[in-house]
């Protein structure tokens, strides 16, 4: 299996340039502190970023596994295959895994490059490929298998642990209640997909066994997360600082993160790239000390593997076993309870969907999505609100998308867009946004009549909430019939507003949906009209260095070949900020301030 290990090492370095575009993304000012439990597009793309970072951990705990495996010379020939089958099982579960999250990360919502999404493609290419790999490879473990005759495997379910194997001979046939499986002629055994997701969702589930585990009655009713602050976190592994040090460039990180940096041979800060000029690490006394005074006032115990922002207060929990109420009953109260009852199953609901894709789906499959969409003309606002969150987050599974446009929604959530709470009508932007990632759902979404709603958003809503309405807004936009309906609306007024916030928190919102606008003749002749060149100038000479990169190109579009607007752009003092931009720009930025500066000469 050394080769598989290398392969899979091999691959997930390749994604060192799509992590640093997310923390690049974080550090430009994307505010993490606006989540909260109304489940936000915002807090779906965490969850997905989340799905990403579990897959790596598994990868990496897999590896440990297969790395430190070796076939034990006093056993079994079949004990050694059965060791072996396992770790192809675990490389095609975990292969999978990986290549399901890359593909659900919303790379929009974190401005990932076109450049890193294409290598990202390649790494899914390559996943997709050694996932068939494994396939034809646990084929023939079991019919190896099958011939050495019948062979009983117990796994360890400490996933700390998890190359603790130990194999038998059975004496008799045992059913999976304990994870031990019957592998044999069994007509009755598993298909080796089903036991691959079963018995690799051992290297894979420790995250969620562990937060079962712990839940209490008190957080089950009432959330208690609380942010770390980002100084907090070492920028290599996102994790809470137990062992501040800083290095030469003045930058912090863990102790151990920076130490494996340094022992690989890199002679560079990971955060800055700049020189080392020594690789002594020297203790941020006065870090610890804040973080060690944070946790006592958040009441948070300080130790090593708190690796999201969003974490627990530290107390003691009860046991995780606690009974739910089944998904069956839950929908059968929103279709036949009392008033009191369906505001219970649609709380209750919304905690379910917003736990696990595996609820999603099951809640999904049974049949609870049209009674949620009945819900959404509730006059009861909390049950408004749980419901429109409940849509959202069934919305987050791919199969579920589908069932939630077949159900009718479109139309309820553009009344809720309209009439609802402020809370319900961000919640609904963001239904929008999940929604309309299926390019089939764009043109019958923007026909529904949504978008001077999702504008409405954009322009008095939340930090969040313009997020997301922002983003709703951009994908309907990719659709050529909507591009007319969003000008007619009065797209432009607002998305020029945004440019010219002093915050400037959204710019590179408004510039994504001034790109994709610009090259239409309604939305390029309103652009004109409003002005725009002298807003997108101003973001040229004083934005961000992507906002800047973005501005050229929407100025390429609105420009090229148009000698009145090219000499307006001389006239406004664009000429040298072009050329700085040319000079030290990105590859993309050069290519645009170059094509740009071009036209101003011929001009």
């Amino acid at each position: 299996m050394q080769k598989d290990c290398t392969d899979l090492i091999r691959r997930i370095a390749l994604l060192i340039h799509l992590a640093e575009e997310i923390m690049n993304f974080r550090r430009g000012g994307d505010n993490l502190a606006e989540l909260n439990e109304s489940g936000s597009s915002s807090s779906c793309s965490l969850d997905c970023l989340s799905e990403v970072v579990g897959a790596i951990q598994a990868a990496k705990r897999l590896l440990y596994a297969a790395l430190t495996f070796s076939g034990n010379d006093d056993a079994s020939a079949a004990s050694t295959d059965g060791a072996t089958k396992k770790l192809v099982y675990q490389f095609q579960y975990v292969t999978n895994r990986l290549q399901n999250a890359l593909a659900n990360l919303p790379y929009d919502h974190f401005c990932i490059s076109d450049e890193v999404q294409e290598q990202v493609d390649l790494v899914r290419a390559q996943l997709r490929r050694a996932e068939k790999k494994y396939e034809s490879m646990s084929e023939l473990a079991n019919k190896k298998l099958h011939s050495q005759g019948s062979v009983k495997w117990k796994v360890n379910n400490d996933v700390t642990s998890m190359s603790s194997v130990d194999y038998e001979v059975p004496e008799s046939q045992h059913r999976p209640q304990n994870r031990d499986y019957q592998v044999g002629f069994d007509p009755e055994e598993p298909k080796a997909s089903d036991l691959c997701m079963d018995e690799c969702s051992s290297v894979v589930q420790s995250d969620m066994e562990d937060v079962q585990a712990t839940k209490s009655q008190e957080e089950v009713e009432k959330s208690d997360e609380i942010m770390i602050p980002e100084n907090f976190l070492c920028p290599i592994s996102f994790e809470l600082m137990v062992d501040p040090v800083i290095i030469s460039t003045g930058q912090t990180y863990e102790r151990s993160n920076i130490q494996r940096w340094i022992d690989k041979g890199n002679k560079t800060c990971p955060k800055t790239q700049e020189q080392l000029q020594a690789l002594i690490l020297t203790p941020n006394f006065l870090m610890k000390q804040l973080i060690s005074e944070w946790c006592q006032e958040h009441n948070v115990k300080l130790e090593e593997g708190l690796t999201t922002r969003k974490i627990k207060k530290y107390r003691s929990f009860e046991d995780g076993s606690r009974k739910r109420v089944p998904v069956k009953t839950l929908v059968r109260h929103l279709s036949f309870g009392s008033a009191h009852e369906k505001k219970a199953a649609v709380t209750e609901i919304r905690k379910l969907t917003k736990s696990s894709s595996e609820h999603r789906v099951e809640i999904a499959e049974a049949g609870a999505i049209p009674q949620l969409v009945n819900l959404l003309t509730s006059e009861d606002v909390l049950t408004q609100e749980n419901a429109i969150s409940c849509i959202l987050n069934l919305s987050l599974h791919e199969q579920n998308k589908r069932l939630v446009m077949l159900s009718g929604a479109v139309s309820y959530i553009s009344q809720v867009l309209k009439f609802g709470s402020l809370e319900a009508r961000e919640c609904a932007a963001a239904t929008l946004y999940s929604l309309s990632l299926a390019d089939e759902n764009k043109a019958v979404i923007g026909a529904s009549g949504v978008i001077p709603g999702l504008l409405e958003i954009l322009e008095i809503g939340s930090a969040r909430g313009k997020k997301d309405a922002a983003r709703a807004l951009l994908n309907l936009c990719m659709y050529q019939g909507n591009k007319s309906r969003a000008v007619k609306a009065g797209i432009v007024r607002p998305l020029l507003k945004l440019l010219s916030d002093s915050d400037a928190s959204m710019v590179d919102e408004a510039l994504y949906i001034m790109s994709v606008l610009c090259v239409h003749p309604e939305a390029k002749a309103a652009m004109a009209n409003a002005n725009s060149l002298l807003v997108l100038t101003e973001v040229l000479k004083t934005g961000a260095s992507r906002s800047k990169e973005n501005a050229a190109a929407v100025m390429f579009v609105l420009c090229k070949g148009d000698l009145e607007k090219l000499s307006w752009l001389t006239k406004l003092g664009a000429t040298i900020p072009l050329m700085i931009l040319a000079e030290n720009g990105t590859g993309r930025a050069r290519r645009k301030a170059t094509s740009l500066l071009e036209e101003l000469r011929r001009s």
